[in-house]
């Protein structure tokens, strides 16, 4: 095991050894735990950095979906407006009070990850079905 000296703030080193004293482990071992969780959730993360405004939010199921950053207005929800529903990026911007930019860049995204949202699509079509 490599090892690194580490300086923390006052503070942030007294909140640490609160923590790591209620999990019951030493300090390094929770700075060790700490790190390799965010490490773990930087390698999980999906999003692609081509696309800023979009992100991966994991619902109930845990499938991870692409929904517009701060929004929870899922992609496929803005494709199926301009493809099937045949609205304009204004017009969708209107309905879901986007910014145009923002369902351009929802449209773009689809360009580039057009398998993956037409099969949420179409999972989403099936289960409406089996449903109704």
């Amino acid at each position: 095991m490599g090892r690194y000296p580490l300086g923390l703030p006052a503070q942030l080193k007294r909140e640490a050894e609160v923590w790591a004293a209620a999990q019951g482990v030493s300090l390094n071992q929770f700075i060790m735990w700490a790190v390799a969780e965010k490490v773990g959730e930087l390698r999980s993360n999906l999003d692609d950095p081509g696309f800023p405004q979009i992100t991966y939010r994991r619902g109930a199921a845990g499938v991870p979906t692409p929904v517009i950053r701060g929004t929870g207005i899922r992609v496929q929800t803005i494709v199926t407006a301009a493809k099937q529903w045949e609205m304009t990026a204004a017009q969708i911007a209107a309905e879901y009070e986007l910014s145009e930019a923002q369902v351009s860049e929802a449209l773009d995204f689809y360009a580039t990850h057009t398998e993956e949202i037409d099969q949420a699509i179409q999972a989403e079509g099936a289960l409406e079905r089996t449903r109704g």
